[in-house]
């Protein structure tokens, strides 16, 4: 006999929307049940081993209070647990990696520390349950709302409201939610940038995530059993070879360079203005390293740790969701990534003229896992809701809205800023990257065109193929999530549906001015150059 639970809300899926709803509808009032597959909580932060990708404003202005809290936590716990220089731990912008992608870079295993202790007093007051790990596997529908999720191991969970945090949309297809996948047609959203026909299954690459450093000795892998194929793969937007140092330079497609030099002897806490030697070239090794040694105190590290999320990696053979065939499509992301490795430590160029870095060894520990690989795949696109409100290309191009800036949204719930960066796709497109303006949330996004009380707080918002490649990143994706739960648990007090909020003037007043407490910016200040 199965177990069955009830709550007022319900969150499926814990990466970073799940649990910013989770805290923002429990600090609203709501009992919380939050539910992950995953052994760990953060989604793309750590279970997907990615250091958030930010806008250049990040540190000051651009992000939510709580968003903010995380960032510092996590700076707050390495000035506590990790022995760091005394440079390091005066440094007010600590960025552990020293990493060029990002002013944060860091070990994912702090960051499941920081948002166990940011939901720590909520599960302790009994406000808010984790539950894990479940994953969904079917609903209870009835007159436009989910009454019940079941689960995996008889679990079936009831609920007033209902948030769909996971990172593929999966609540959608078993609530028979009204859905897009893959690029929208011309037609459909007017985008410039989309194709004359709508391509459901092609999506943007995903990539399996490993972490690995460079020490003395030979830690080469056992071959791939599919190394030859990896090998010998040469994608039609590639330059060359896929295993190799180059690949399409997003913004102009022409060929672009990178280098691995393991370890080198910079200073991590210095400011890097420019990420690359030369122009078209990329440092791999100091592109998204999350452990710097020289931040730390001597003999702390014995090397460097970096994580490879590069373009070599990016899975172009098919989605990875919406397929029959789904799980040989992850079998192989992981041969793919294996095999990047194994091609790094045997025949990858050296700086020093010759090949090969036998010493790159996987650091399964930092990852939480016995493989060396992430735990889960970097899933960059998922499945949208027909939203009573989609953002399109048109609402956020720089080159469309030039000095208009983007679309700006009565409705507004939150903010964000990053281009549109999609990858190369599964259906053989190249990479699409557009310059945006600094955008906004609306809260019609957020809402499913029929269901009544199923909420998006992941990359499942009504955005577009397109548009998706500026909203799908960790502070917008937070964002996203903590709008979600503040709704759903105003909701709950007001007696009034999501879709109400949004047409009635008071109603959306009342939510706009309980995320500005929280510390939700609505509406960007302005900004110099934009």
């Amino acid at each position: 006999m199965g177990r069955s639970v009830d709550t007022d809300v319900l969150i499926v899926g814990a990466g970073l929307g799940g649990v910013a709803a989770a805290l923002a509808a429990a600090e609203g009032g709501a009992r919380v049940i939050l539910v992950e597959g995953d052994r760990w909580i953060g989604g793309q932060l750590t279970a997907q081993a990615v250091p958030p990708d930010e806008h250049p404003w990040s540190e000051q202005f651009g992000v939510t209070a709580s968003y903010r809290a995380l960032r510092d936590g996590i700076r707050s716990y390495y000035r506590q647990h990790y022995p760091l220089t005394a440079a390091a731990r005066k440094h007010r912008r600590l960025n552990p990696g020293g990493g060029l992608v990002s002013p944060l870079c860091h070990e994912p295993r702090v960051a499941v520390a920081v948002l166990e202790g940011m939901l720590a007093p909520h599960r302790a007051s009994g406000r808010v349950k984790l539950l894990q790990p479940y994953s969904p596997i079917g609903t209870d529908v009835d007159n436009d709302q989910v009454k019940a999720v079941h689960f995996t191991d008889d679990l079936t969970i009831t609920a007033r409201y209902v948030i769909d945090a996971t990172e593929t949309g999966d609540l959608l297809p078993l609530a028979n939610v009204e859905y897009v996948t893959g690029f929208e047609s011309q037609q459909d959203t007017g985008e410039p940038s989309a194709p004359a026909e709508a391509q459901p299954l092609n999506m943007q690459a995903a990539s399996w995530c490993f972490a690995m450093e460079h020490v003395d000795g030979n830690h080469v892998i056992d071959r791939p059993a599919t190394y030859d194929y990896w090998r010998a793969a040469r994608p039609k937007v590639w330059p060359g070879d896929l295993l190799a140092f180059c690949w399409p330079d997003p913004r102009t497609l022409e060929a672009a360079e990178g280098w691995l030099d393991p370890n080198p002897d910079d200073d991590p806490l210095s400011v890097v203005a420019d990420q690359s030697k030369n122009p078209g070239t990329l440092d791999l090794w100091r592109f998204r390293r999350i452990a710097a040694r020289n931040v730390f105190e001597p003999g702390t590290y014995t090397s460097d740790i970096t994580l490879v999320n590069w373009p070599m990696i990016d899975y172009l053979d098919g989605p990875v969701f919406e397929v029959d065939d789904a799980d040989r499509h992850r079998a192989a992301m992981r041969e793919l990534s294996l095999s990047a490795l194994y091609w790094m430590q045997t025949q990858a160029p050296r700086p020093d003229g010759g090949t090969g870095f036998p010493g790159l060894r996987l650091r399964a520990d930092i990852l939480g896992t016995t493989d060396g690989l992430a735990q889960e795949p970097y899933i960059r696109e998922s499945r949208r809701i027909e939203a009573v409100e989609t953002i399109t290309e048109n609402d956020v191009s720089l080159a469309i809205r030039g000095e208009h800036g983007a679309t700006q949204y009565k409705d507004s719930v939150g903010i964000g800023m990053y281009r549109i960066d999609l990858h190369p796709s599964t259906g053989g497109d190249n990479y699409l990257d557009v310059a945006s303006t600094p955008f906004q949330i609306p809260l019609g996004a957020l809402l499913p065109i029929r269901m009544r009380n199923l909420l998006p707080a992941n990359k499942n918002i009504g955005t577009t193929h397109i548009t998706n490649g500026a909203y799908r990143l960790h502070p917008v994706e937070w964002n996203i999530g903590e709008a979600a739960g503040a709704l759903a648990a105003r909701c709950l007090q007001t007696g009034e549906p999501p879709h109400a909020v949004r047409e009635k003037p008071d109603l959306l007043n009342d939510l706009q001015s309980v995320l500005v407490k929280r510390g939700v910016e609505l509406a960007w200040p302005e900004i110099k150059g934009y």
